[in-house]
């Protein structure tokens, strides 16, 4: 591993370092899921990212993105710290999508630089959606009594004890319009120059291949990470790989969950499982 220490031995002795480009992880979906599955969040990164921008030597940073999306916020927030951290330190940002980034995925893919793909990657779904269930009958039916108390017309919103509102729907539109229009901006903003497809086509939910994805603009070329950071640093950079995931046991198996929790992350875990096999994974 190339410290700090040998890092500064290398360049008093008049030895040039080896070229190195620290690698940040970016898989899974966007935002706190459960106490079991915290998935993407600027709480969590936010460390891996300080070390990766301030490696020493570093001649770039790279992302490795393979996320169907999730929370806008947390999507924001995150592209928001890559992008300053990539400004204080002067450095490139390389995106590199594996499977997929989608949504929120996306959203993070575009605080790269340049952001490149496999052919077969699934790219896009520039939109934003919400997704809940009903069970206005449920209660009824098992004789359970529902009492709800709220202050405000719209706190008790899209309740999935009560039929649905028009006025609640109105306003998760209005909300959803709000977002969808930051999405846009950002991705005018960060692909400026680069979009060849029209907006109409560009900003309707879809997805596309990879290679789709590069004649459309929203990604640079159909490149591997390796490969790409060699041609552009030198045969002999090293990705180093900032912040490993820890093994599954250590991950799961906490005193301090709650039994409680173990149900909502099963629940978060199809949810989860739902939202992937939107795009066939």
């Amino acid at each position: 591993m190339l410290t700090s220490w040998s890092y500064a031995l290398r360049r008093l002795v008049g030895v040039e370092p080896t070229p190195v480009v620290p690698v940040v992880r970016l898989a899974g979906i966007v935002g706190a899921i459960s106490p079991l599955r915290p998935g993407l969040t600027l709480a969590g990164l936010a460390p891996l990212l300080e070390r990766a921008f301030r490696w020493p030597g570093a001649k770039a940073v790279a992302l490795a993105i393979n996320s169907p999306g999730g929370s806008a916020a947390q999507s924001s927030l995150i592209h928001s710290r890559i992008r300053s951290l990539a400004a204080e330190r002067k450095l490139t940002v390389h995106a590199f999508i594996e499977d997929v980034a989608a949504s929120g995925g996306y959203w993070l893919a575009c605080a790269g630089d340049e952001i490149h793909a496999d052919e077969t990657s699934i790219v896009g779904s520039i939109g934003v959606v919400s997704a809940g269930f009903g069970f206005p009958e449920l209660l009824n039916r098992i004789g359970v009594e529902r009492r709800l108390h709220a202050t405000g017309p719209h706190k008790a919103m899209l309740d999935p004890f009560r039929p649905e509102q028009p006025g609640d729907v109105e306003r998760l539109k209005e909300i959803q319009a709000d977002l969808f229009e930051s999405f846009k901006a950002l991705v005018r903003s960060r692909r400026a120059g680069k979009l060849k497809a029209e907006e109409s086509e560009l900003f309707t939910g879809s997805v596309w291949s990879g290679r789709r994805a590069l004649e459309m603009g929203l990604i640079d070329g159909v490149a591997e990470m390796r490969q790409l950071m060699r041609a552009r640093y030198g045969e002999k950079v090293r990705l180093v790989a900032i912040g490993a995931r820890r093994g599954w046991i250590p991950r799961r198996l906490r005193p301090d969950i709650a039994p409680g929790d173990w149900a909502a992350a099963a629940l978060a875990a199809l949810e989860e499982r739902m939202l992937w096999s939107r795009y066939g994974l």
